[in-house]
Parts: structure tokens; sequence; C-alpha cells
């Protein structure tokens, strides 16, 4: 259940961390990923809640019909990230995804101005960062910490070594890693070689 939850978060994301425009797709997202953050703790408590159950099937069914996505260029590395990790282990693809997004995440926010933003708008619209006295990349930096609680509050991987990866795998992972040109960095090999090792490391 919470990695499919995470599944759906990390879904909704691809698509919303792309852009610079003021789109309105964006705030549907926003409050899908508000709905998500709710009934995930819900269903965490009581897994056969149905309305927090079936809520979290509507938000799943909205984070990839194609309506958020209307006037993005869209993301996907973390997909592309997680899906090469799950090529060498047995772990769920929610928890691949879990494992490698920290990783990915903070790359974007020291390479991208924009994506400082847009973490920005994510860590005050959705995980009730205040943003006073802080700067832009604090408040980025808090609410993608404030995810990361989230996500160990429901018992997700934080590190691919949880995924049962090894660091001799890298560098094939890397290989079996496919770029994507949609989200604010594009990385290249080194880059996609260092998230991976970042990500062995629990971000505690």
């Amino acid at each position: 259940m919470v990695a499919g939850i995470y599944d759906i978060m990390s879904h909704i994301l691809e698509q919303y961390l792309s852009g610079t425009d003021d789109n309105t797709s964006d705030y549907i997202a926003e409050g899908l990923m508000r709905s998500l953050i709710v009934s995930s703790r819900k269903a965490l408590v009581n897994a056969e809640d149905y309305e927090a159950r079936s809520n979290i099937m509507w938000t799943a069914t909205w984070a990839l019909n194609t309506l958020i996505d209307r006037g993005k260029a869209t993301d996907w590395m973390v997909h592309m990230l997680g899906q090469a990790v799950a090529a060498f282990t047995d772990a769920t693809h929610g928890h691949t995804l879990a494992a490698v997004s920290g990783a990915y995440y903070r790359l974007l926010i020291s390479k991208s101005p924009d994506a400082v933003q847009k973490f920005k708008r994510l860590a005050m619209n959705v995980w009730l960062v205040c943003p006073e006295g802080k700067t832009d990349e604090q408040v980025a930096m808090e609410g993608l910490e404030t995810m990361e609680q989230w996500m160990r509050e429901l018992g997700l991987a934080m590190n691919i070594t949880d995924c049962g990866a090894k660091p001799e795998q890298i560098e094939g992972m890397a290989d079996a890693c496919p770029i994507c040109q949609g989200g604010y960095y594009i990385l290249n090999r080194d880059e996609v070689v260092q998230v991976l090792k970042d990500s062995l490391i629990s971000n505690t």
C-alpha cells in the first residue's frame, strides 16, 4: 500500500516539477498531493478505511490520466533511476522511487534556479512551510525535508541499500538508466552515477 502511495506521489511530481509558467495543471497537482497526504495518514492508521483508500485510488487515476501533464514538459527522471535500481534488485517499484528521490531532488535544487522556485512553491502550497525570514533555497529544502519525514512516517525505503542495491552495481544501474530531457536539469552519465551513489546513504 505505501509503495503504491509513493508511486502516486511520484507520478504527480514528475509532471509538476517542470515548466516555469503559471499553469492551471500545477494547481490541480498541488490539490491532489495534499489529498494524498491526508488519505495516506488515515490509511496508515486503518488500512480498511474505505474513504481514505477510495480517495487514494481516485488520486491515482488523476495522477496519470494525462490531465495534469497538459502544458507540461514533464520530468520522469526519478522513474528512470528507480527502474534502473529495480533491474538489479527485487525491490518494489514505489520503494525504489522513494530511495532515489532525495538525492535527485537535492541535485535539482543545487543546479537549477527554476527548480528552486518550484520546490519553494511545493514547500509552501503542499507541505505548508512558512517562508518568512528564509531564503528561497532554505524554503525549498525545508519542503523536501518535510516530504522525507512523511516518507519515513509511511515506512518507505529511504536509500537503495535498503532496496538490496550494492555499490558494485552502480555502474550497471547507470548504464540501464535512460536520461530524460523534460526536467529542470538534464543529467549526464557521471551525474546519474553520483545520484545513485548518494542514494546508497539514507537521508536522515
